[in-house]
């Protein structure tokens, strides 16, 4: 066998040395623009900014490992990471939870699922200042919200200056990205042979068993994929909280970004690249750890 993988490797091999060079050539042109504009756009920034948090900003002066450290004893970093990270903690269960539990809902009715697919994708579609000024009208101190829980004789409540700002941010991020997270559900649903279905249940097995033995298993390269964009969609949910409550929010919804913004204004850039760094790389490494234990649930 390995003989036979040899031998077809050599004639591949030499039938790739008959190719004109002008071939060769061809696939590396049409993806030179590509890739200039990631090297551009993308590496020579990262690099740059690796490079800045080694670096004091106002002197250009080697400091090694002093901006990170600057940058862990900052209270409002701290401040900041906490609530990032309670943030995602809280909002990426929930997504998963609540957009899984309505795409199996609506698998009951296929005939109209275009319609909710749409309806439930508008959010995407609004702009994100149409989206802050319906917060704005809902959420006020004189909005919506509070006319209604006077109604209900209910003292009205500061939502976007008090720690209930905290479950509005959960509230606008789950809205925004529901939407998203159902479809790409709905499309891994839909991926699966309903051979499978029919033959559990003619086995007895109930919609439990089948959803933990025939679904579940099939939708867990979807579940990542939806895990990593729903958690890199949380932290863009900033826009939202820094157009309604400005770069100096209530300490419940102070995240990474309104420090970055901050020190960026205050042009702290040798911290701003350090906890840049620091959150990329914390980033990437629960990126791998979720694929590995998603690799681990499915060889077991």
């Amino acid at each position: 066998m390995i003989r036979k993988l040899q031998h077809r490797w050599k004639a591949r091999k030499k039938r790739d040395d008959f190719v004109p060079l002008r071939e060769r050539i061809v696939p590396w042109l049409f993806l030179a623009p590509s890739l200039l504009f990631v090297n551009i756009m993308v590496w020579i920034p990262l690099l740059d900014v690796l490079r800045r948090s080694f670096f004091e900003a106002a002197s250009d002066r080697f400091v090694g490992f002093q901006n990170y450290l600057a940058v862990f004893g900052n209270k409002a970093f701290q401040l900041a990471a906490g609530n990032t990270v309670k943030f995602v903690m809280i909002c990426i269960p929930l997504l998963l939870f609540i957009s899984l539990a309505v795409s199996l809902l609506l698998t009951a009715f296929r005939e109209r699922l275009g319609i909710f697919k749409t309806s439930f994708l508008v959010p995407m579609a609004i702009p994100v200042a149409s989206i802050v000024l319906l917060w704005r009208v809902v959420f006020h101190k004189n909005g919506l919200l509070n006319a209604f829980c006077d109604l209900m004789g209910m003292a009205p409540v500061d939502w976007m200056e008090s720690k209930a700002a905290f479950g509005v941010l959960v509230f606008a991020y789950l809205w925004k990205n529901f939407g998203y997270d159902m479809v790409l559900w709905l499309s891994g649903l839909g991926a699966i042979n309903p051979a499978l279905y029919e033959a559990a249940q003619m086995d007895g097995a109930g919609s439990v068993r089948r959803f933990v033995k025939i679904t579940f298993p099939n939708l867990v390269p979807v579940l990542f994929t939806i895990t990593v964009l729903s958690m890199l969609n949380s932290f863009k949910v900033f826009r939202e909280a820094y157009l309604i409550a400005g770069s100096y929010p209530d300490d419940s919804i102070y995240m990474l970004q309104h420090l970055f913004n901050n020190w960026y204004g205050n042009l702290d850039v040798d911290k701003m690249c350090a906890g840049a760094v620091m959150m990329a790389l914390f980033v990437f490494l629960l990126i791998l750890m979720l694929e590995k234990m998603m690799n681990r649930g499915n060889n077991t």
